[in-house]
């Protein structure tokens, strides 16, 4: 169930929100967790016990490390010391809480990718024999990279001292399994709203800002991302691209993913509003960055603060001298390529951030084009973000170089076939005319534009939607009925960030 169809806008939301209100207080939680897990398993069912795996593991492990696993209930849960010493079992507890979640992780998400690199590897040794069958296959689970993030997060909070265990089981499965953020996130710490899960306000004021919120981001992936999300399925799935079209097609895709994950992000803000819960901003305009750097403080802040607090400084961020430094952000830039998908591509999506970030801390963290305008190291950026989403959006190594030697112009290609046989002045045939009549039809045109002027103009939806006078609001209702109304014209088109 995506939120940006019939389905949910007119069945499930409805009755949850119903539901919610006509709860007791005391019965909220339980009934959103219920409906969360609904929510959840209406794609598979068996999606439901992972998560609650997951869930009961770090719940036992929190308890644990608080020292709380075998107190009454009467007795007050207190934080830990920050910085204190820990004992053998709260050690132990948080190792198993990070192994048991990595291990989900590892498993669901990355067998595939490990059993396809041991076949090709053992293929090319001349040992075909030792292969694995290719019928052993494990189907990813949704949302599994985000919830196991989350919930794995409030075991080393608790352990560092940075939040306080929750006694009562109910909360932390609501906390885990809340299904605004549960499938794509944002990634939502524990230590965020662990007071908002204890007592929150539920006011009209609040509600109607969460309404604005799901309008706008309904919007945004109805209106902008779906419309560049075909321009770039298009142009990355022709035989032949000039480089032009080329252009044309990666910057699309980078309005899409932008777009399509902003206004998810965005949705799950206005849900969790409507219950009565504030989520952290999650992007911050980050196509106005001006140097790669810039950019991952805007860019799904969730997941680069997660990545900062649980991976980076724990291998020592700068503290260890430059060359250590360079290092782990190379590191976890590669780690946080491969979490968003198990493919080579990833990783050398990481690797070309990673680099990135490395070149630009040598230079005291000033951009790389320092020399430029403002505007000028804008648009430097925003290259250098491009020729990224080349391999973010390819379909594999030999794709990604193939639609890279096409937008420089060096080579005939055959963008869904890997490189072609010929030099730079090698024709292409009429597929490249019958491209262009696609993907530069004015609805298109006119869509990318709108999204490029949002994207590098228009105020956020965080700060647009603080004040909500009479004309903002009939200006959400009707871009969210335009939304819907559009809707019936175009085909299924998922979240992007549910595969990740």
């Amino acid at each position: 169930m995506v939120f940006s169809s019939y389905l949910f806008v007119y069945g499930f939301l409805p009755l949850a929100l119903l539901a919610y209100y006509l709860l007791p207080r005391i019965l909220r939680h339980l009934g959103l967790t219920v409906l969360s897990y609904a929510f959840y398993g209406w794609a598979n069912p068996a999606f439901m016990v992972v998560m609650l795996a997951s869930t009961v593991i770090d719940y036992l492990c929190g308890l644990t490390i608080a020292g709380q696993l075998n107190r009454t209930w009467r007795e007050p849960v207190r934080s830990l010391e920050r910085g204190g010493i820990r004992t053998r079992s709260q050690r132990l507890a948080v190792t198993i809480s990070v192994i048991s979640n990595l291990t989900l992780l590892g498993v669901f998400k990355y067998f595939n990718f490990a059993t396809d690199n041991y076949n090709a590897l053992v293929g090319w040794l001349g040992m075909p024999d030792a292969s694995l069958d290719s019928v052993l296959r494990v189907v990813l689970p949704l949302g599994i990279s985000f919830y196991t993030f989350q919930s794995m997060s409030y075991s080393i909070d608790v352990y560092r001292g940075h939040a306080v265990a929750l006694r009562n089981p109910i909360d932390f499965a609501c906390y885990v399994s809340m299904f605004p953020q549960l499938v794509a996130g944002p990634i939502i710490r524990f230590s965020e709203i662990q007071d908002q899960l204890l007592k929150r306000t539920h006011t009209l004021e609040k509600f109607a800002r969460g309404a604005a919120f799901f309008c706008l981001g309904m919007t945004k992936k109805i209106l902008l991302a779906n419309p560049c999300g075909k321009i770039a399925d298009t142009t990355f799935d022709a035989a032949a691209v000039l480089p032009l079209d080329a252009w044309y097609g990666v910057s699309a895709y980078s309005f899409q993913i932008y777009f399509d994950f902003s206004a998810y992000s965005d949705l799950a803000i206005g849900l969790g509003l409507m219950l009565g819960f504030v989520f952290p901003k999650n992007f911050d305009s980050p196509y106005k960055s001006a140097s790669i750097t810039e950019f991952w403080r805007r860019w799904h802040i969730s997941l680069s603060t997660w990545l900062r607090d649980y991976l980076y400084k724990p291998l020592g961020g700068n503290r260890r001298g430059g060359r250590r430094t360079y290092v782990n952000l190379a590191l976890v830039m590669l780690l946080g390529g491969l979490w968003h998908g198990a493919a080579w591509n990833f990783v050398i999506w990481g690797a070309f951030h990673g680099l990135l970030l490395a070149a630009e801390r040598a230079r005291g963290k000033r951009a790389l084009f320092e020399w430029l305008p403002h505007s000028g190291r804008v648009a430097a950026t925003f290259g250098l973000v491009l020729l990224s989403w080349v391999f973010f959006r390819a379909e594999d190594l030999p794709s990604s170089i193939a639609y890279l030697g096409s937008m420089f112009g060096v080579s005939g290609v055959s963008v869904a076939g890997g490189l072609a046989e010929g030099l730079a002045g090698a024709s292409l045939d009429n597929g490249a005319a019958l491209l262009g009549a696609v993907i530069y039809k004015p609805y298109y045109v006119l869509s990318f534009g709108l999204a490029a002027v949002v994207a590098f103009a228009a105020p956020q939806t965080w700060d647009w939607t603080r004040r909500l006078p009479l004309w903002k609001a009939a200006l959400c209702l009707g871009l969210f009925w335009l939304s819907l109304a559009l809707l019936t014209s175009q085909a299924y088109n998922p979240f992007i960030y549910f595969i990740f």
